[in-house]
């Protein structure tokens, strides 16, 4: 099939992609039943079968400012989503917008197998990353705004304060505010000053009253101080307004010509030479000093900024014109987190408390597993009842001789941590394997990972070239009977108590013998390099996950063929790799029924006849981070070895699957199988409020049925069954 065949749907059939909620069906339809192709498998695949991931990255965004509009979500929800999605903004523009001009400064292709040059990507995502910019601006000065000061919270500008209120913030101003300041002049004898990424700045003209002169001054924000300040209860400011308002305690007796707010992002990657580097953790602490000073990606200036200043701020930050954003104050709106956080329970999603009954409390949490498998699923299940649990009872058990345990994130006061510490100053055995490398966390890690070392336990930073990423912990434990038990926890998320009550993950506890060996030869692998022939509950990466993955899509297609039921079903945070989407296209070439439940990036093109005809893709964006990675195949457990479902740390990306070590393990339990198909299940059923991706790389929102009901909130829906439980108790 060519290019000009594949069936896209028209431009003017997505009227609604901008984030009105609807319920049209997708351009493409999706037949009822998968029917086979009659293409063969080695028909050649189109040129243009890949959707741009950048793109796809800021389509994911984009639904999540739509949850930020959304009037049915609680209102200091709305303010959170807005602030997530400029966090995340930030971090895609450190990243991903920085390793596109790299690439094309550099001359290297765009990843993967797409036919755009860097050039042309970097274009389209510039002028998407600049409409959504604009987009969310909006959404918090026209809709976010009104309705707070409706509810009473109010986040004003300097001249909507009443003669007192600036008052007092001037006094304010002058305690708290003016002791930390620097104005730096730019002139002869004074360069232009260096704009550390993410800073918030004030660019300042003033006339200087010897020479008549106009003067480019820049004042920076001081970060560690309040985004917003409170006036009163209920009542903000953004700090900059106060700081513009009281220039002339910074410039003396100057006129001030005028004052713009500004934000700069820089390059944000860490590039260390590990074959050349002896001490990896020095090696990442003087990176971090130097990734400070980075070139430019991203100039944000308040949209009142004087032509002269903005082309200023331009030439002496040397960045491309197309990465310069003008947009209504105030900028940097990640500072909302601090709003969203009010203790206003009417306008916020209603408390809840994770369930404790996954696993029994009224006795050791080593009798509980050595039973049973027992699936853990976070935040409905509480992460602290469990995998917190495993490793508290380990450290204080005498029972148990070692611990050994995989950290890529954790928390400030991390719980799991110091249990970790208190084992190996208790004499036991404690390897844990830290990723420095772990993006944005790597100062946290670097603490944690000398604190460890510090306590006595034998700190490890994986492979050069890899990032450990794999969650594991393994347990070595001696039994009243004098035997060696070795006890597991394989999760989908990090070891972090914070996020485990906001992310979706799954987590295994098990004693099962042939996954206490997997571990054990995991761990050898990554402590002292051994190599292990193939795993018999594990697919682990770079080694043998993708060709695992593949292999199983491929098995589903040779039974299609066969006439035998066949199915897929996929849940991930990404679907990228080129060569498990080709297995997927020609699965569904082959007949095979192919669900993909995708958060956030997602290259492939459903929905194409003769092509990907029988892939339905969707996502979920709700109050929690959907993040756990299911793999399944088959439609059930009376198809045999050919009905599996796999579950762990792995998205379906390069950098997954080549340049870190994760795993999937299988899961063995019926009951746990069934479980996992009925939640990915819920997720997919068009009862379900959702996003439906067509072909033309295009999300449509699904939230009410044709009445207008609201659909079905998975989400509140696990919620709802964990409350119901517990009251049972």
């Amino acid at each position: 099939m060519s290019v000009s065949q594949m069936s896209l749907p028209a431009a003017e059939e997505h009227e609604g992609h901008d984030g009105a909620a609807g319920t049209a069906r997708p351009a493409t339809a999706r037949p009822k039943t998968a029917r086979p192709s009659m293409a063969p498998p080695e028909a050649a695949l189109p040129e243009e079968r890949y959707l741009d991931r950048e793109e796809s990255w800021l389509r994911f965004n984009e639904r999540v400012l739509e949850l930020a509009e959304d009037e049915s979500v609680p209102l200091l929800e709305r303010v959170r989503f807005l602030a997530i999605f400029a966090t995340n903004l930030d971090e895609f523009f450190m990243v991903r917008v920085a390793g596109l001009v790299r690439r094309m400064v550099a001359g290297f292709p765009v990843e993967g197998t797409g036919v755009r040059l860097p050039g042309q990507v970097l274009q389209n995502t510039l002028e998407l990353a600049g409409k959504l910019t604009v987009r969310h601006a909006r959404a918090f000065s026209e809709r976010i705004t009104p309705e707070l000061s409706e509810h009473g919270i109010e986040i004003l500008r300097w001249k909507e304060l009443a003669a007192d209120e600036r008052d007092a913030l001037g006094d304010l101003f002058r305690q708290r505010i003016y002791p930390v300041l620097t104005p730096l002049v730019v002139d002869p004898a004074h360069p232009f000053p260096f704009i550390s990424g993410l800073s918030l700045n004030l660019a300042v003209m003033i006339a200087d009253p010897r020479t008549d002169a106009t003067v480019f001054a820049r004042v920076k924000v001081p970060p560690l101080l309040p985004r917003f300040l409170a006036v009163s209860q209920y009542r903000y400011v953004p700090i900059e307004d106060v700081i513009a308002a009281h220039l002339t305690d910074l410039f003396g007796d100057v006129e001030i010509i005028e004052h713009h707010a500004f934000r700069v992002t820089r390059i944000r990657d860490l590039e260390v030479d590990e074959e050349l580097t002896e001490n990896l953790l020095q090696a990442m602490e003087r990176e971090l000093v130097r990734r400070r000073f980075e070139p430019a990606v991203r100039l944000e200036v308040e949209d009142t900024m004087s032509a002269d200043v903005l082309d200023r701020l331009v030439t002496e930050l040397d960045i491309d014109q197309r990465a310069v954003y003008r947009v209504p104050g105030p900028l940097d709106l990640s500072g909302l987190f601090t709003i969203a956080d009010l203790n206003i329970g009417e306008m916020r999603y209603p408390a809840f408390v994770p369930s404790t009954r996954a696993v029994a409390q009224d006795n050791s949490i080593f009798t509980a597993i050595a039973e049973r498998d027992i699936l853990v699923h976070h935040p409905y299940d509480s992460f602290a009842a469990s995998v917190e649990r495993l490793i508290d009872e380990a450290a204080d058990d005498p029972r148990v001789l070692a611990i050994k345990q995989t950290l890529y994130r954790t928390s400030g006061q991390s719980p799991i941590v110091d249990a970790l510490i208190d084992a190996a100053e208790a004499g036991k055995q404690v390897v844990v394997v830290v990723e420095i490398k772990a993006r944005f966390d790597e100062r946290a890690n670097i603490a944690w990972a000398r604190k460890l070392e510090e306590a006595g336990c034998h700190v490890v930073y994986g492979f050069v070239g890899l990032k450990t990423h794999c969650k594991m912990a393994l347990i070595v434990r001696e039994e009243p009977d004098g035997t060696l038990r070795r006890y597991c926890h394989l999760g989908t998320g990090n070891y972090h108590p914070t996020t485990a009550r906001i992310y979706e993950d799954y987590g295994l506890l098990t004693a099962d013998p042939a996954v206490g060996e997997d571990v054990t030869a995991l761990f050898n692998h990554l402590t002292g390099y051994s190599r292990t022939g193939a795993y018999r509950r594990l697919l682990v990466a770079p080694e043998s996950l993708r060709a695992g993955i593949v292999s199983r899509i491929d098995r589903q297609a040779e039974r299609s063929r066969a006439g035998l039921p066949a199915l897929i079903a996929f849940k991930t945070n990404a679907l990228v790799d080129e060569v498990v989407i080709d297995a997927l296209y020609r699965a569904s070439q082959a007949g095979v029924r192919a669900d993909l439940w995708v958060r956030g990036i997602c290259a492939l093109r459903p929905g194409i006849p003769g092509l990907s005809d029988n892939i339905r893709v969707r996502s979920v964006l709700g109050r929690f981070l959907e993040h756990s990675r299911i793999y399944a195949f088959g439609a059930g457990e009376e198809e045999g070895e050919d009905s599996q479902v796999w579950i762990g740390s792995a998205d379906m990306m390069h950098r997954n699957l080549d340049r870190r070590v994760e795993l999937v393990v299988r899961v063995m339990d019926i009951g746990h199988q069934r479980q996992l198909r009925r939640f990915f299940d819920m997720g997919m059923d068009d009862g379900t409020s959702s996003w439906w991706l067509n072909a033309d790389g295009y999300w449509t929102r699904h939230s009410r049925d044709e009445a207008g009901n609201p659909l079905r909130d998975v989400q509140e829906t696990l919620v709802r069954e964990r409350r119901v439980r517990s009251a049972d108790d």
